[in-house]
C-alpha cells in the first residue's frame, strides 16, 4: 500500500505544481481583449443582424412554379458614436453577389461604409457609401421589411460613394442635406456594353447632385421627405428626378405614400430597352418613369399589425423614332397584404405572411411592334422578420 501511496504521489505531483501555478497566476491582473479605456465607447455602438427568412412560393400567370426556404435579407450592421463630434455607419448585404465596383473601388454589396462628423451644432458632413437621399419612404425603410420594391428602387443604384452636407433649422422641424454622389457604381461600358446608342460618349464627370428637405407638421403627425436629384450619365445625358415622400401617423394607423418621376436621357433602369430589344438594339433615348407607392399599417392588437403595399409604375419612351410612335408602353402594378404577429413585448421579432402580386400591362403599340405580352406574378412568403441587436 505504501509502495502505490508513493507511486500516486509522485505522479500527480506535477499536476498539483502546474494547477497551483495557474490558480497564482489566475489570480494575477489580466490585461483583457478591450482596454477598459474603450468599453464606453461601446454603450453608443449597435451591432445588428438584420434579417428576414421565409418560406417563399412562387407563382407566374397563376400557375405555381415552385417553393423553397430563403433568407431573404441578410445585411449585417455596425453603427455608433466613436467620439463626442463623431459617428459613423457599416452595412454589409450577404444576399447580394458581391461584385467589385470599378467606380468607387468597394463591393456593390455594402449599403453604406461613412463617417459624419459634426462640424457644428446643428451641421453634419458625412462622407463614404450612403444611401442616396432622393425622398421617398419605401427607400428609407429598412429593408427587411420591404417584401418587393416599386420598379425605380428596386432597378436604380441607391447607394453610393460620395459627401453629404446636412443642416437642422433651430426647430429640428425642418432639415437639408445636400449630397455629391458617383451617378452609379459601375463604370459606363460596364453598365451599357456594345448598347450604347451611336453619339453617346462616356462623361469625365459621372456625378449627382442630390437636394433633399425633410419636414415635420401638426406635432409629428405628418412628415415629408421631398427631393431633386439631378445626374450626369454621359456626355450631354443627364437625369432628372423627383420624389416626394409623405408619412401620416394617428393613434394605431401609419399611412405613407410617395410620388416618384425619373427623366432620363438614356434608360438606366433598363425597363423600356428591355421592351423593344428585340427591333433596337441599344439602350433607349428619352425615356421617363413615374410611379406610385402607397403602404398602409394599422394595429388591430398589441401583437398583431395588418399593412397593405399598393404600388404603380407607367413607363414612357419619347425618343421612339416611329412617327407613329405610342409613348407609353407598360403600366405595372402590385399589390401587398401582410399580416404580422410580435409574440414578444420586449424584443422586435415578427412573424408574418404575405402575398406579393404583380401584374404588367403592355400597351397595344408595345404588343403589336415588339411582342410583348402582358403577365402576373406572385409570392407568398410564410417567415420572420427581425433586426436583431447583438449589442
Amino acid at each position: 500500500m505504501k509502495k502505490y501511496f508513493i507511486y500516486w504521489t509522485l505522479l500527480l505531483l506535477p499536476i498539483f505544481t502546474f494547477a497551483q501555478k495557474q490558480t497564482q497566476e489566475g489570480n494575477s491582473v489580466v490585461t483583457p481583449l478591450i482596454p477598459t479605456s474603450k468599453l464606453s465607447l461601446l454603450k453608443d455602438v449597435d451591432v445588428v443582424f438584420n434579417t428576414r427568412m421565409a418560406f417563399d412560393n412562387y407563382f407566374v400567370d397563376g400557375n405555381h412554379t415552385n417553393s423553397l426556404f430563403s433568407v431573404n435579407q441578410f445585411r449585417f450592421e455596425v453603427k455608433g458614436k466613436i467620439h463626442d463630434k463623431v459617428s459613423f455607419r457599416f452595412r454589409n448585404r450577404y444576399t447580394k453577389i458581391a461584385d467589385p465596383s470599378t467606380v468607387d473601388n468597394i463591393s456593390r454589396s455594402v449599403d453604406m461604409a461613412y463617417v459624419a462628423i459634426d462640424i457644428a451644432p446643428q451641421t453634419k458632413l458625412t462622407i463614404g457609401k450612403m444611401i442616396g437621399d432622393w425622398g421617398g419612404y419605401e427607400l428609407l425603410t429598412n429593408p427587411i421589411e420591404i417584401l418587393s420594391y416599386n420598379t425605380i428602387n428596386d432597378k436604380g443604384d441607391n447607394f453610393l460613394v460620395g459627401a453629404a452636407l446636412s443642416y437642422a433649422l433651430n426647430d429640428h422641424k425642418n432639415k437639408f442635406n445636400l449630397q455629391l454622389l458617383n451617378s452609379r457604381t459601375k463604370t459606363f461600358q460596364e453598365q451599357f456594353g456594345t448598347t450604347v446608342p451611336p453619339g453617346i460618349t462616356t462623361t469625365k464627370i459621372p456625378l449627382a447632385a442630390v437636394g433633399n428637405w425633410k419636414g415635420s407638421f401638426f406635432d409629428g403627425k405628418l412628415e415629408t421627405t421631398y427631393s431633386y436629384s439631378y445626374f450626369i450619365d454621359a456626355e450631354n445625358t443627364n437625369r432628372n428626378f423627383i420624389s416626394l415622400g409623405n408619412k401620416y401617423k394617428s393613434n394605431k394607423l401609419v399611412l405613407y405614400y410617395d410620388f416618384q418621376y425619373s427623366k432620363e436621357d438614356l434608360d438606366q433602369k433598363g425597363v423600356v430597352s428591355n421592351i423593344i430589344k428585340s427591333k433596337y438594339p441599344y439602350a433607349a433615348q428619352d425615356v421617363f418613369y413615374i410611379e406610385n407607392w402607397i403602404r398602409a399599417e394599422y394595429q388591430i392588437r398589441a401583437k398583431v399589425n395588418l399593412l397593405l403595399t399598393l404600388m404603380n409604375d407607367n413607363s414612357y419612351w419619347n425618343g421612339n423614332p416611329d412617327i407613329s410612335k405610342e409613348n407609353h408602353l407598360l403600366a405595372s402594378y402590385g399589390i401587398i397584404p401582410t399580416i404580422e404577429y410580435s409574440p414578444f413585448t420586449d424584443f422586435n421579432m415578427k412573424f408574418y405572411v404575405g402575398y406579393v402580386a404583380k401584374k404588367y400591362n403592355y400597351s397595344a403599340y408595345a404588343e403589336n411592334n415588339f411582342n410583348a405580352i402582358d403577365g402576373t406574378i406572385g409570392q407568398l412568403s410564410f417567415g420572420i422578420i427581425a433586426p436583431l441587436l447583438v449589442l
